[in-house]
């Protein structure tokens, strides 16, 4: 899945912040949010995402949400 290959790609790199629950990073797609827990909850975190995000100068509330598995964990991607 190419959206995927880009998330990887990009987890590579240094991340914009750090929160604890999540590693932020800057996508060609938007804003991921890399979960730092090592078992996935069940259900997306993106309240938790959300609140945790205004701590490193990012408010995503309008943002379009949506998760992917990849292999270095969840990640939660914020787009327009």
């Amino acid at each position: 899945m190419p959206i995927n290959s880009l998330l990887e790609d990009a987890l590579n790199q240094p991340a914009i912040g750090e929160t604890g629950r999540f590693r932020w990073h800057a996508t060609p797609v938007g804003i991921a949010a890399l979960c730092r827990q090592q078992n996935a909850p069940l259900t997306p975190p993106f309240e938790d995402a959300l609140k945790e995000a205004l701590q490193v100068g990012l408010d995503l509330s309008r943002e379009e949400r949506e998760f992917h598995q990849v292999s270095q964990g969840l990640v939660l991607l914020f787009h327009s």
